[in-house]
């Protein structure tokens, strides 16, 4: 009769527990990441407002109540349609609020794409302008918003603003 063999010392006994313990260290990296993301982000003191729908950007410029009388109005110069990597011209004007700064963050509606924040440039009264720059994807229509965040005396104001990026050469 032939014995048993034994398993070879080098081989695993636990091929199944080692691949569940690597899912869920992936999952475990994953999970901190978003926290950690989403901390560094810092907008949970952000009242948000709903825009003013229609929205058409850049065709039109778009608008959100901030309670009250307050207002914001945001405007993208781009007549040819707006691409990824080039610069892109906003200009923010609000009303009723006496704003201290001003700052645009792009974020993909759809895919996590990172945080790209651009804060504005004050002008006369309460008007911010400023360049900021689209990230390139992968995708042949990018779904975009763009969060303008108002700084106030009496906290951050914010509203989003959504648009979408054609790949050129799609």
């Amino acid at each position: 009769m032939t014995s048993p063999s034994l398993p070879d010392a080098g081989e695993s006994r636990f091929p199944r527990l080692r691949l569940m313990m690597l899912a869920t260290l992936i999952t475990l990296c994953v999970a901190l990441w978003y926290l950690a993301a989403h901390l560094l982000r810092g907008d949970s003191d952000i009242d948000w407002y709903l825009a003013t729908l229609p929205c058409d950007l850049p065709a039109a410029t778009c608008s959100a109540s901030l309670g009250g009388a307050r207002q914001l109005t945001l405007r993208v110069d781009a007549p040819g349609g707006i691409r990824a990597l080039e610069p892109l011209p906003l200009r923010v004007e609000v009303a009723g609020v006496n704003a201290q700064s001003v700052r645009v963050d792009l974020v993909g509606r759809d895919m996590d794409m990172g945080l790209h924040r651009f804060p504005l440039d004050a002008q006369d009264g309460n008007r911010f302008e400023g360049l900021v720059q689209v990230p390139i994807c992968t995708e042949s229509v990018m779904a975009w918003q763009a969060e303008v965040v108002v700084k106030t005396p009496d906290g951050r104001l914010g509203s989003r603003f959504d648009f979408s990026v054609e790949r050129s050469g799609s």
